[in-house]
């Protein structure tokens, strides 16, 4: 695993030392979830803007297509067991 020194202004270490103090092994972890969530939300910013951009098929689904209208509109029904 790859070691990063990051530098914290006062404010942002006292925020973390209450929420998750250093005596405990949970603070790299904490870190580490912290970091994976805010690259997940760039990531789900450029996918917005990408289907922004070019948006996916705009044609609404047909069922009819697929389907027969009747049993697109109506689940199938489940046949009970028997019971040996």
């Amino acid at each position: 695993m790859k070691q990063i020194l990051v530098q914290l202004d006062e404010r942002t270490a006292s925020l973390l030392e209450a929420a998750v103090p250093a005596r405990t092994r949970k603070r790299s972890e904490f870190i580490r979830q912290a970091i994976a969530r805010a690259l997940l939300d760039v990531e789900e910013v450029r996918t917005r803007a990408a289907y922004l951009r070019s948006p996916a098929n705009a044609v609404p689904f047909d069922p009819a297509a697929w389907a027969d209208a009747r049993e697109a509109l109506r689940p199938a029904r489940r046949r009970r067991r028997r019971r040996a």
